[in-house]
């Protein structure tokens, strides 16, 4: 029998690994930028699983919030390639 500890951290891997590529496959940036937020989020989730709480904190709030504000606050201040056509 699997301990339910190896499922949740074989789960959080997992979803690491999909939102990894999804930030690679998505054209659009924001979709990208949000999916790299995911993939910081279930970073400091792993973090945490391996006993690592202040590296988990630091990774939340600078990975996954801040980082994600300034990409998303940069993806706005930008025009689209559409609009220059």
């Amino acid at each position: 029998m699997i301990p339910i500890g190896d499922v949740v951290h074989l789960m959080v891997l997992i979803g690491m690994m999909i939102s990894g590529i999804f930030v690679v496959y998505f054209k659009d940036l924001l979709n990208a930028a949000i999916s790299l937020a995911a993939f910081s989020l279930l970073l400091s989730l792993e973090f945490y699983i391996l006993q690592a709480p202040d590296v988990a904190i630091a990774e939340a709030g600078v990975g996954a919030a801040l980082t994600t504000a300034i990409f998303i606050l940069a993806i706005k201040a930008t025009k689209r390639m559409e609009d220059y056509e």
